[in-house]
């Protein structure tokens, strides 16, 4: 097997799938909620720190625990970041938790699963990338970078300039966030909301 068709095995929907999503998918439904609402702001903080922990310890640092503040900012960042994604801010969520709209807090807890599970498959994907390449070959890697811009033209999108891969074969990192951006929008990896 060639170093592009081992890495491309590597960066397979289905690898992926088994090494990074499915983990993450099965610390979401194993985390239950007594109901999709809260009570005042603390509580939502409480759910969503609670909530942060679980899912890191469940996939990222498997049974290790986190201290408390680290999963109370994390987790704010994580829902602040996402949610202004879509116009709102951490304020907006907390009020979609007090009032159960826009699936309440279920909705919430969804959105940092795929957060979590979309930084996951980058952290994955730089890994392949240092295990199937050889940093101190540039030719080696202009090469490999060009093998995988071709093979993933159509999940790269225009984000990538296809005619020069050497400027992503010093530091591919802005290849590697194309690729997982690319997965969120056409890979069932990811869920679609």
């Amino acid at each position: 097997m060639s170093l592009i068709e081992s890495l491309c095995a590597a960066l397979d929907e289905v690898a992926i799938a088994r090494d990074v999503g499915i983990p993450h998918d099965e610390a979401r439904a194993g985390y239950g909620l007594r109901r999709n609402t809260v009570s005042n702001f603390n509580e939502f903080n409480e759910v969503i720190t609670n909530y942060y922990a679980f899912h890191v310890a469940q996939c990222v640092i498997r049974g290790g625990r986190i201290p408390q503040f680290e999963a109370t900012g994390r987790a704010n960042a994580i829902v602040e970041q996402e949610f202004r994604r879509q116009g709102g801010n951490l304020q907006s969520a907390c009020r979609d938790a007090l009032d159960g709209t826009n699936g309440g807090l279920r909705a919430i807890l969804d959105v940092m699963a795929e957060h979590l599970k979309a930084e996951s498959v980058e952290r994955y994907t730089q890994y392949v990338f240092q295990q199937h390449v050889d940093p101190t070959s540039w030719p080696q890697k202009v090469e490999i970078i060009r093998q995988f811009i071709d093979r993933y033209r159509h999940v790269l999108g225009t984000a990538i300039d296809d005619r020069h891969p050497e400027r992503y074969a010093q530091n591919y990192d802005e290849l590697i966030r194309a690729f997982v951006d690319g997965l969120k929008r056409s890979s069932r990896i990811f869920k679609r909301f």
